[in-house]
């Protein structure tokens, strides 16, 4: 998951440096990592609370 993000992260990082325009990050990119950090930390909550219930069961 997080070599997802990171890979997401980078991939991003390298659009928004190619271009000439110095500076000229977008509403859109930051929105797009604020969803994608947002799914992460959903998922990882997620499989948090199955793997502690699941420890849970164990005697």
């Amino acid at each position: 998951m997080a070599g997802a993000l990171i890979a997401l992260m980078l991939a991003l990082e390298t659009r928004i440096y190619r271009r000439d325009e110095r500076g000229s990050v977008t509403t859109e990119h930051v929105l797009w990592a604020v969803a994608v950090i947002a799914i992460v930390g959903i998922v990882v909550a997620a499989v948090k609370a199955y793997v502690e219930l699941q420890a849970g069961k164990i005697k």
